[in-house]
């Protein structure tokens, strides 16, 4: 009752976001839309297993006071769930993007990440008897082919197509089950205890796997190693839990249509992040970024049903 009301009293009569809105939604693409660039130093003094688990570790430790009251609105039927969507959700993307990365430039994952509504919508469809309506089928389309323009990019105009590409197309997939999941399984459940305890749950494995299967003590000692290490502790902090107070909050003052423009946002700011890091871009790629945002929005037109214009957190 109260957040309704609060909602009510943000939204001006003609349905206006408040400035605070529009602050905290740019503030938003920032933070997740620097996440790639975040992830590239990152894996400039550790390996990319290092740097999934500890973005996973630092993220769900920082969350921990915050949802820690939250523990006893759980049940038992909860727990499986939430575990499941903390390692479709969290762990596996985490450990997927860092490895793509390894040969994939930073602006080219950030455009990629963007496919996350259409993975939803996908999966809504085939597996959770959600209807799609024609628009809708376009969009997928229009989608997929600015995939492969963008992955097949190169600067002499070959199409050789980067199979490392694969793998954060795979994450947008697990993204797409997650948000499925918690639409059709859990959705008695406010979105920060969901993403806080399934967090929280995720980075028990991945802390015991950084310290006791990596050499992450021995890496973090190495010259130049502060960097790489402030930087994954930065994408665990802000771009996972601190961006996801910021959503909630959004959200809170909004609607979840208006903080799902984030969706467009993001790739924008990840790739002039790459290009000011040096990275190159060609027009082919800018073309697959521009059919992947027109397929984005074709999936995401008013009135389909379902959690795809919700951003996952590359977050």
């Amino acid at each position: 009752k109260n957040s309704t009301s609060g909602i009510a009293k943000s939204m001006t009569t003609n349905n206006t976001p408040p400035l605070s809105a529009w602050l905290l939604l740019g503030l938003l693409a920032l933070i997740w839309g620097s996440s790639f660039l975040l992830i590239k130093k990152g894996l400039i003094a550790f390996g990319p297993m290092e740097v999934g688990a500890l973005r996973i570790s630092s993220a769900g430790i920082v969350l921990a006071p915050f949802i820690a009251r939250r523990l006893n609105k759980i049940t038992r039927k909860h727990w499986l769930k939430l575990a499941s969507v903390g390692l479709v959700g969290s762990l596996i993307p985490a450990f997927m993007f860092a490895i793509a990365q390894t040969q994939l430039a930073s602006g080219v994952t950030g455009v990629l990440n963007a496919l996350t509504p259409i993975a939803t919508l996908v999966i809504g469809s085939l597996f959770f008897h959600q209807k799609a309506r024609v628009a809708q089928v376009i969009g997928v389309g229009i989608g997929l082919f600015g995939t492969l323009l963008l992955v097949t990019a190169s600067a002499n105009g070959s199409w050789d197509f980067n199979l490392y590409a694969l793998l954060v197309m795979a994450a947008t997939v697990c993204y797409g089950l997650n948000l499925n999941l918690i639409k059709h399984k859990i959705s008695d459940l406010s979105p920060l205890t969901i993403t806080g305890i399934s967090l929280l749950m995720a980075a028990v494995p991945a802390t015991v796997y950084l310290f006791a299967g990596t050499e992450f003590i021995a890496q973090v000692q190495q010259p130049g190693a502060m960097l790489s290490l402030f930087s994954v502790l930065a994408l665990g902090i802000a771009g996972t839990a601190g961006a996801l107070v910021i959503f909630n909050h959004v959200v809170q003052l909004t609607n979840t249509v208006f903080t799902s423009s984030v969706t467009y946002l993001i790739p924008v700011v990840a790739v002039l992040l790459g290009v000011l890091d040096g990275e190159a871009f060609w027009l082919q790629q800018g073309v697959g970024m521009l059919a992947i945002l027109v397929g984005v929005w074709f999936a995401n037109r008013k009135g389909r049903p379902g959690l795809a214009g919700i951003p996952q957190k590359e977050q």
